[in-house]
């Protein structure tokens, strides 16, 4: 055969090659699916700063603050004790709970710092809110509406 009648061959050949490799590099594969990242939260109040003893007292009307921080200072004669976790949290007993479990608090900046469960994400139904923490007064609002309803605006006065 002649090189006229081999070239119109060779270019569909070529032209076949070159499809080919085109349709090998570009798959029909959707990419794999990221999955959402949950957010990450900062625990702004440490273990070492809640642990010790605690006067307690609660509120239901704002109006009712000041006198209740002035009872939870007199509660240290029976103080409320906070310890250490075992997982570098510390532990407060969770509404309705006989038994203490470890908390944390956690915070999705810029928004308000929680404390409950680790495991769980800030402003969980069972978290508390920090109203106020200045190492010697902690306030807590619980965010569940039937359990703050029950045990008011908790607050915490540290023992000296």
């Amino acid at each position: 055969m002649n090189l006229s009648h081999r070239l119109p061959r060779l270019a569909v050949l070529g032209v076949l090659a070159a499809l080919t490799a085109a349709c090998a590099s570009t798959t029909n594969q959707a990419p794999a699916p990221v999955a959402p990242a949950a957010p990450q939260f900062t625990s702004p109040i440490t273990a070492q700063q809640v642990v010790g003893k605690w006067g307690l007292a609660a509120y239901h009307r704002p109006e009712d603050a000041a006198r209740t921080e002035a009872q939870a200072r007199q509660g240290c004669r029976q103080p409320y004790v906070i310890n250490a976790g075992p997982s570098g949290g510390f532990m407060m007993y969770l509404a309705d709970q006989s038994e203490p479990s470890e908390v944390v608090s956690k915070q999705v900046l810029p928004g308000p710092i929680y404390i409950g469960l680790p495991d769980e994400p800030p402003g969980a139904q069972s978290d508390r809110e920090v109203l106020r923490f200045d190492g010697q007064v902690l306030v807590l609002k619980w965010l569940d509406p039937e359990v703050a309803g029950r045990y008011g605006t908790m607050v915490y006065v540290r023992c000296p």
